[in-house]
């Protein structure tokens, strides 16, 4: 069986896993259409296979690294879920008051990678919170698709009030600074666009090819923004012109980086939507925004 590298998949395959993993079409279907991309010695499983994520060999922070102060804690959000989870991680030799970050998971909770980003951001010089929406359906259930299923039985609007509670267990909490960021990914970078939105005290957002508020939302933005964009993301991009012009008309701090020729997902080293180059300069650009806005 021929072994897959990243550039033997098409382009549609890539914006049929995009619709896939946004609820567009179901699984049954998924596979149905790959079939039409099995040609050449590549059967439908291996491409299915290499399409999924891979939590095994893609960590890069390790939870026991000794440099590490990394578990898992529970927070109460009343206008949300109620008690939530989240992983609380900061640097094992922290002295003194930390910058907070909120790390917000794409629409499939708290998944290995999602919680490997709040310890790259701990190991950067935060602390950080990366809570699971799926607490009150009992967490995330250890793989994406029963995720996205959990998720999409949630109100996003009180998922949303999740993290803005987190915002403000971080703000309360005796190693944080109280000057807080917000990083989401997908889902997380609608949320990290609203907290921005509902926050006038959160010090910087930065959006993962996440969509746009609404423009009426723009001019109550107090943070600075951050935005990363998938260049091939067409159904995220199109929102962007609206709010660029609402952006600029309103006089808001913010900078926009698009990254060519790459999918949405980009910075999920998980999948082969990943791109090296891109997500460590979108990760370097949002390290940099935070110690410049936080510190």
């Amino acid at each position: 069986m021929k072994k897959l590298k990243k550039e033997d998949i098409k382009q549609e395959v890539f914006d049929l896993y995009d619709d896939y993993a946004h609820n567009k079409i179901e699984r049954r279907q998924f596979v149905e259409k790959l079939s039409m991309y099995a040609v050449g010695g590549v059967t439908v499983s291996s491409l299915l296979g290499f399409m999924l994520p891979d939590y095994k060999s893609t960590q890069t922070v390790s939870p026991y690294d000794p440099n590490l102060d990394s578990k898992y804690i529970t927070y109460d959000s009343p206008k949300g879920g109620g008690s939530i989870k989240g992983l609380l991680s900061k640097p094992a030799d922290a002295k003194g008051k930390l910058p907070g970050i909120v790390v917000v998971h794409e629409n499939r909770g708290l998944n290995p990678y999602i919680e490997d980003v709040g310890r790259r951001a701990a190991m950067a010089g935060f602390i950080s919170l990366a809570p699971d929406a799926l607490t009150p359906l009992g967490g995330y259930p250890g793989n994406d698709d029963d995720g996205r299923t959990l998720q999409r039985q949630r109100d996003r609007n009180e998922m949303l009030e999740d993290f803005i509670a987190a915002f403000e267990y971080l703000k309360s909490h005796e190693g944080c600074s109280g000057k807080i960021g917000v990083v989401g990914f997908c889902f997380g970078g609608w949320i990290s666009n609203m907290m921005a939105v509902k926050l006038e005290d959160l010090a910087a957002a930065v959006p993962f090819y996440g969509r746009q508020p609404a423009v009426e939302d723009v001019p109550k933005i107090k943070a600075p923004l951050m935005l990363q964009y998938a260049g091939l993301d067409k159904r995220v991009n199109e929102g962007w012109p609206a709010y660029e012009e609402a952006l600029r008309a309103n006089e808001k701090d913010y900078i926009a980086h698009f990254y060519p020729d790459v999918n949405h997902g980009f910075h999920n080293n998980t999948t082969p939507r990943f791109d090296k180059a891109a997500a460590d300069l979108a990760w370097e650009r949002t390290i940099a925004f935070f110690n410049e806005k936080l510190k």
